[in-house]
């Protein structure tokens, strides 16, 4: 059947099935699709009668399955609509029977249209059962899952998602990234499963939901897997109630200039700016001038003449000239009247402060400035946010404390307290910043605008995203792909239930809690994803001052054994892999190293070692080309204090930067007060260094792996 053949059988299946307003196909016409669309099920045949079921299971042979079939049942074996392993007329008439009675008790009122008869497939020590299905994720759209599958389904939850429609290569990548894709291969002498037919199975699938949006939910569970193919034993297809309303999009040119002229303006206005202190506008308009913003600043105020020594225009639009960003300063009960002014002054950005939208219930306010700005072509910030930062331009367009350290590192954040967190994070850090954006409730711009320009941005080597939820998954994802080979993206998702699961048709369904997905999806960019707040703000901080990696050879150098064992966890812990020293390098470590140290990894040169011990060592890790990461180990001693450790460290580092080696370096220090001192001096230098802790270094160096090979810079891939 050609691919127009079968979205013909496909529509017109779907199209009666809606007709009789079902939103779930039965099992035969489940068979249908499969068909359809190529995906192996057993043989199997309805049975509007006993004496149907008999032949049909005679025809057959063998051992057969028995299903109810009915559009008012979804969850056959709940029903006691489901008996394996029957075979023989008698037992096929007694099987019948009792499924058509105890469908009757479990649902009275129910439609029964008769029994399937399938062919059993086969068991054994290489036969597995796993899970294929798609479901429409409120984010991401169509997704597409495989796992373990069978009655272990909703026990194991070992699953794993990725963004429908899927190639061959990709549908194959998923068979790896379960928990136990090692089963897969054939474990304890059984053989491996026919992996093509297992990516072709989800392949199939995600080309099905790809083709029929109004599929909301796909399950083939379980699928039996064996080493001569994959058959779908059950499926289950659960269309949507609904259609959901478009999102208008932008194409990434519109974004990239409403974005310049967003973080680079030339001219802002400030409606509400006000004189007096304490009041937003007045804030506003105080870090804007005080900030040393070089463009145009114009305060909008109906009642004054004069704020903050600008002269004031009763309407945004008696400002003179281009107007790049309106910035709010007002009630929300206003702004949808003064959002109109902007628009007809054709000024292409909104910056909406005030609060009491759609986080407070006032939906169909928030509904009425988006529509205003779409009406006008008018980019909208907000509502509820702090306002931004764009460090670069000295603009500081926000009521709260003025920031103006420059730096390569863009924050953004959907919560005011986290953004806040940001801001104080990075004046106690030192941390350079590009930008800081605030997102709120996120009417109109989100973060794949913000990605999107910051991807492009040459001030910015990082980005670091706070985030609830995401409106357009999909869009975040292109973004992301965009952006994610040049720079690194870092992303810390609040909300980790899956409540959203409660109400699924389907096993698949009741696996793609949001974080499941979130959690495959994002990886599937390319993104970091960040555990929580201090690695989100940290590896923002350290990724853009270590060089990338140019191979996965680790190697730990330490002067106290216990934090070298420590350290070793933490390099498996995040995926890394310590190097297997070469006989010549272990003897050229051991040169070094007293006879009571050790070699091998880690290189443990004791903690009585003078500073000579440490640079010789840190040399060797550093001109050995086959290494190509160092992990430091300091132990505070009076024979190397831990500014002379620091000193030292971070001039042997730069030696070998200008000569052209540049491997990331990073350092775990423990010792009394003045570790922190040292390690605040290594990080300006280029030496990612924390005191009182082994797991911090190592989880930004992870980060930095990650990210390289996201990028395709190392092996691997995405």
């Amino acid at each position: 059947m050609d691919a127009d053949d079968r979205r013909r059988t496909v529509r017109a299946l779907l199209d009666a099935v809606r007709a009789q307003d079902r939103t779930s196909l039965t099992a035969p016409e489940g068979k249908v699709v499969a068909d359809a669309y190529g995906i192996a099920v057993p043989g199997e045949a309805l049975a509007t009668d006993v004496d149907e079921a008999v032949a049909h299971a005679a025809r057959i042979g063998g051992p057969v399955v028995l299903k109810i079939v009915s559009p008012d049942i979804l969850h056959k074996t709940d029903a006691g609509g489901v008996v394996v392993g029957v075979e023989g007329a008698a037992d096929v008439r007694a099987a019948f029977h009792r499924i058509v009675e105890n469908a009757r008790v479990y649902a009275p009122q129910a439609r029964v249209e008769g029994v399937q008869v399938q062919e059993l497939v086969p068991g054994g020590p290489s036969v597995q059962e796993v899970i294929v299905g798609a479901v429409t994720d409120p984010t991401f759209g169509k997704v597409v899952a495989f796992g373990l599958g069978g009655v272990l389904v909703e026990v194991l939850k070992d699953v794993t998602f990725r963004l429908a429609p899927v190639d061959t290569d990709e549908a194959a990548s998923m068979l790896d990234s379960i928990r136990a894709a090692e089963i897969l291969h054939g474990v304890r002498g059984a053989q491996p499963v026919d992996r093509q037919a297992l990516a072709e199975q989800i392949r199939l699938v995600s080309e099905l939901v790809t083709d029929f949006p109004e599929i909301a939910e796909v399950d083939l569970n379980p699928v039996v897997a064996t080493p001569h193919g994959a058959v779908a034993a059950d499926i289950r297809i659960i269309l949507s109630e609904g259609t959901p309303k478009p999102r208008r999009t932008y194409t990434r040119e519109e974004m990239l200039a409403s974005m310049r002229r967003l973080m680079q303006p030339r001219s802002v206005a400030v409606i509400g700016a006000s004189n007096e202190a304490g009041k937003i506008g007045n804030s506003v308009m105080r870090n804007l001038v005080d900030g040393g913003f070089s463009g145009e600043i114009h305060p909008v105020n109906p009642k004054a003449d004069d704020i903050v020594g600008r002269k004031a225009y009763k309407s945004v639009t008696d400002v003179p000239g281009e107007v790049d960003v309106a910035v709010f300063a007002i009630p929300a009960a206003f702004v949808a009247a003064a959002l109109e002014e902007v628009g007809r002054k054709g000024i292409p950005n909104a910056v909406l402060i005030p609060s009491g939208f759609a986080e407070t219930g006032e939906h169909a306010l928030q509904d009425e400035i988006v529509a205003i700005g779409e009406r006008y072509g008018v980019r909208i910030l907000g509502p509820n946010i702090y306002g931004y930062y764009s460090t670069w331009q000295d603009l500081c367009a926000t009521f709260c404390t003025p920031y103006d350290v420059k730096g390569p590192v863009a924050l953004t954040s959907q919560s005011g307290g986290i953004g806040m967190a940001i801001l104080g994070f990075a004046r106690t850090t030192r941390t350079g910043v590009s930008a800081i954006v605030g997102l709120g409730n996120k009417s109109d711009l989100d973060e794949d605008d913000l990605l999107t320009w910051f991807g492009e941005d040459p001030h910015t080597q990082c980005i670091a995203m706070h985030l609830e939820d995401l409106k357009d998954g999909r869009a975040f994802v292109e973004a992301a792909r965009a952006t994610v080979p040049k720079k690194p993206v870092v992303v810390l998702k609040a909300g980790r239930t899956a409540a959203g699961a409660k109400a699924a048709g389907s096993h698949t369904g009741a696996l793609a809690g949001d974080d499941a997905v979130y959690d495959d999806i994002l990886r599937q960019a390319g993104v970091i994803r960040a555990p929580g707040l201090g690695e989100m703000l940290e590896y923002a901080r350290a990724l853009p001052v270590l060089p990338t990696p140019k191979g996965d050879d680790i190697v730990i150098i330490t002067g106290a054994g216990g934090s070298g064992v420590l350290l070793s966890d933490a390099v498996t812990d995040n995926g890394l892999r310590l190097m297997d020293i070469p006989e010549d390098l272990d003897a050229s470590f051991r040169a070094f190293i007293p006879p009571f140290g050790a070699a091998g990894n880690p290189v443990d040169i004791t903690g009585g070692e003078p500073p000579a011990t440490y640079e010789a060592t840190i040399r060797l890790g550093l001109e050995d080309p086959r290494i190509h990461a160092l992990v430091l180990g300091y132990w505070h001693t009076i024979v190397t204090p831990p500014m002379v450790f620091a000193e030292l460290t971070a001039r042997v580092v730069a030696e070998f930067r200008a000569r052209g080696v540049e491997k990331p370096v990073v350092a775990s220090l423990a010792g009394d007060v003045e570790v922190e001192e040292a390690c605040q001096y290594l990080f300006e230098r280029g030496v990612v260094a924390y005191p009182y802790t082994t797991e911090k270094p190592v989880a930004v160096l992870g980060a930095k792996y990650r990210w390289a090979r996201a990028a395709g810079l190392l092996g691997g891939g995405r």
